[in-house]
């Protein structure tokens, strides 16, 4: 064979050797929702990074490379359930007004939070942060920390700011909606064979979505 049909040979098959970047992701996704599985069932303190790796059919080395280890992990999970989310919630540049893009998010955020997997993981979080402060940590990063960003981010920009009273203080709006939102969630969480009406949940809902509003609208004319 010639010299340069078979280099050229070679690094075909180098290439076609080389995994596809969907395979990348799907392999990814996949390690995360093992992780976020094993996370639920046992709990953060005991699951282990090698029980995570085995039954996700992957090298302890790799979630080290990938995350930097299991507070790298969970926080990478948390961030894949953020992403997830909000792939559908452009508020930062949603063209609609205040109230429409505000009553879209608040639904879909309770949805969110007050699902069962959700439930859960804060609870794991709520039991085992005393003894690993790191898992506390990643949690608020990989999730309220990010979504209270995105709020201000939102609140701030001009044309929201315009619909607003000239003296609501935009640093408290992100943490003033997102407790608008939750309501009782932290009471909820230490019920937990509580058995809550959907229907009054909405209600309920609606009904501090319209104290919020009357907090930092203006009255109308």
């Amino acid at each position: 064979m010639d010299k340069h049909m078979h280099d050229a040979a070679e690094c075909s098959g180098k290439a076609a050797g080389r995994p596809k970047a969907a395979d990348v992701e799907a392999r990814t996704q996949e390690l995360l929702q093992t992780a976020a599985t094993l996370f639920l069932e046992n709990g953060y303190t005991k699951t282990s990074l090698e029980a995570i790796a085995r039954a996700a059919h992957v090298a302890v080395r790799t979630i080290y490379v990938k995350f930097g280890g299991k507070e790298g992990l969970l926080a990478a999970v948390l961030a894949a359930k953020r992403h997830r989310f909000f792939r559908s919630q452009p508020m930062e540049t949603d063209p609609r007004p205040l109230r429409e893009i505000v009553d879209d998010f608040a639904h879909q955020m309770y949805a969110l939070i007050t699902s069962q997997e959700a439930i859960d993981l804060q609870r794991i979080v709520l039991a085992e942060a005393p003894k690993n402060p790191e898992l506390a940590e990643a949690f608020w990063n990989g999730g309220p920390l990010k979504t209270r960003e995105m709020l201000g981010r939102f609140f701030a920009r001009p044309d929201i700011r315009a619909q607003m009273r000239p003296d609501v203080p935009l640093d408290l709006l992100p943490c003033h909606l997102m407790a608008t939102i939750t309501g009782e969630m932290i009471m909820n969480l230490m019920r937990p064979h509580r058995l809550v009406d959907p229907d009054k949940a909405e209600r309920d809902l609606e009904g501090r979505l319209e104290l919020f509003y009357h907090s930092i609208l203006p009255p109308r004319t």
